[in-house]
Order: structure tokens, then sequence, then C-alpha cells
């Protein structure tokens, strides 16, 4: 069986071929691409090189064949999704404004994304990480539990949860919601927020106080702290390294940080020290930008070696 597990929503995403266009309004859209942040996470795992598998819904239908002809491809564990004869693929619109902001119109309530169940985790015993994405808790409450169901059934077996809460606003549906996250970060060995995220979770002002706040957590052994453009802070117990981005002419930033979290589990796999991981994961986060469409991006081993190799001071 595979060391990096994901559960969370299988979808495709459509996308406006101009910015500045809402999705109110008629003109184009490009796709389907294959998409969902855990498939872009799981998939990356697999073209670095580790074994990886999702646990997920798709219809049988042509945009389930879109996901799944690219997960496989790459070598990713399909054995845990379904292929619902009864509803469609999951769909995501997106549009993309200047500002570098984006408005996501997502379709995944009655779908097979959320209708997952949890699996047997006895047959998962060699799960070294068992990754979350708040995004997918935050789809569907029932859903959410599955997750949870899992995550603790493999946490008790011995695996590591790494999270990334990516908060996306247009799926949240009440507090409640909160307090599954809050569940999922007392869990976590790795913690991989956004800058914003990192101060709305733990309620503090400074990023200093939020990291300290998270460090009260015993479980927690790396935060990874992502700034888009800015690059990212890695801290653990007794170490700060600070992390630049790599040179890309960027084209869609829609799934780097998800790249990034899949090459960031991916150098912890291979015993990395928390600098060769951060250049790891800032490379692939980096290469998926620079391709439309998001998990486009050429990641494999060589290229991220590549581009660390090309950037080296």
């Amino acid at each position: 069986m595979a060391e990096v597990w994901i559960m969370g929503e299988m979808l495709v995403e459509v996308m406006r071929t101009m910015k500045d266009v809402d999705l109110y309004q008629a003109d184009l859209f490009k796709g389907p691409y294959p998409s969902g942040a855990p498939a872009i996470f799981i998939d990356t795992v697999a073209r670095l090189g580790h074994s990886a598998g999702i646990i997920g819904g798709v219809g049988k239908d042509d945009f389930g064949k879109c996901l799944l002809d690219r997960l496989k491809g790459d070598g990713v564990d399909c054995s845990k999704v379904i292929e619902s004869q009864e509803n469609s693929t999951g769909v995501a619109f997106v549009t993309y404004f200047s500002d570098g902001s984006r408005k996501f119109l997502y379709h995944i309530g009655n779908t097979p994304a959320v209708e997952v169940k949890a699996p047997n985790v006895e047959q998962m015993k060699d799960t070294k990480y068992f990754h979350v994405m708040g995004c997918s808790l935050m789809a569907d409450a029932d859903f959410a539990q599955e997750i949870l169901k899992t995550m603790h059934g493999l946490k008790d077996q011995g695996t590591k949860i790494s999270f990334d809460p990516n908060i996306r606003r247009e799926l949240l549906r009440d507090q409640s919601v909160f307090e599954v996250v809050n569940e999922v970060v007392q869990n976590s060995s790795v913690f991989l927020p956004g800058v914003e995220e990192l101060l709305f979770i733990t309620g503090r002002d400074t990023i200093k106080e939020a990291v300290e706040k998270c460090f009260e957590n015993s479980v927690l052994e790396i935060l990874a702290l992502k700034n888009g453009s800015k690059g990212c802070t890695i801290y653990t117990r007794t170490e700060i390294f600070e992390m630049g981005v790599y040179p890309v002419d960027a084209v869609d930033v829609t799934g780097a940080g998800d790249s990034f979290d899949g090459a960031f589990i991916c150098g912890l796999l291979e015993g990395k020290d928390i600098e060769d991981t951060a250049k790891m994961a800032a490379a692939a986060g980096a290469l998926n930008t620079a391709a439309f469409g998001p998990m486009e991006g050429k990641i494999t081993v060589h290229t991220v070696k590549d581009m660390i190799e090309k950037n080296k001071k």
C-alpha cells in the first residue's frame, strides 16, 4: 500500500481564459483540468517518486475519466476511489483578477466528491503520512466526519498527520467547521498554513504569538508557514529557516500551495533537513505556477533538482 494517502474532494476545474471577467458574465472558459487540492497534492507526491494514494469519488463520466486518467498515469493508487453511476463528477469554475485574487464557484454538494466513506485503515498499515486539506473539511459536514474517522484510525496505527488549512471562503458553511479544523490541528505533526490562516486559526495578532501557540501542541513537529510570493518560513522546536521563491514566469498560481505541500512531505520522507525540504517544496510550487492549469506544471524529480541546482548561490 501507499506510504502517503489523502482523502478529499476530486473535481475538474474550468477556468477563465482572461483576467477580470466575473463568473456571472458570458465569456470564454478553458478546461476541464484535473483538480481538487487533494488530487494536486497526491499527484505531486507520486510524480516525485513516492507511493501515493487517494480516497475520493468521481462520477462514471468524462470528467471522472479526466481525473482518473491523470492520477493513474502519474502513478497514484486510485483503488479507493469510487465511481458513481448516479451522480456526476464535481466541478469548480475559477476566474482571476488583476490584483492577484481569484473567485471560485463550486459544484461539489451531492456529487461523488463528498460521498466517500472512511476506508478500513487496517489495510493501510504502511501509511507514513496522511494529509488533510481544510477545503475538504469545509466541502460537506458528513464528509468531514469521515475524514476525521480516517485520520484518527491511521494516527492510532502510527501514521503522522499533515495539514494544510487551505481555507476557501466560498466553502465556509458556519462556525462549526472550525471545530473540525482545530481537531485536525491538534493531531498534526506537520502544519502548513498561510499567514492569514495561521493568525485566523490561532486567534493571535502576530506571527510570533501564533507560532508559539501552535507549538503548545506537543504533537506538532514542523510548522511550514507559506507567504505566497514572499516565500516561506519553516519552524521546528529548535530551528527557523526562511526560504524565498524560485524565479519563474508565473502563468497560474492555482495549485502551487498544494504542490508545495506534496514536495514538502516527500522531503521529509527522504530524510532531508528542513532547509533542503523547503527548497524541494519551493521548487515544486514554482514549477506548478509556470503552466496554465492547477496540476499542469512540469514537476518531476529531475525538474525539481534542476531548479534547485540552477538557483544555488
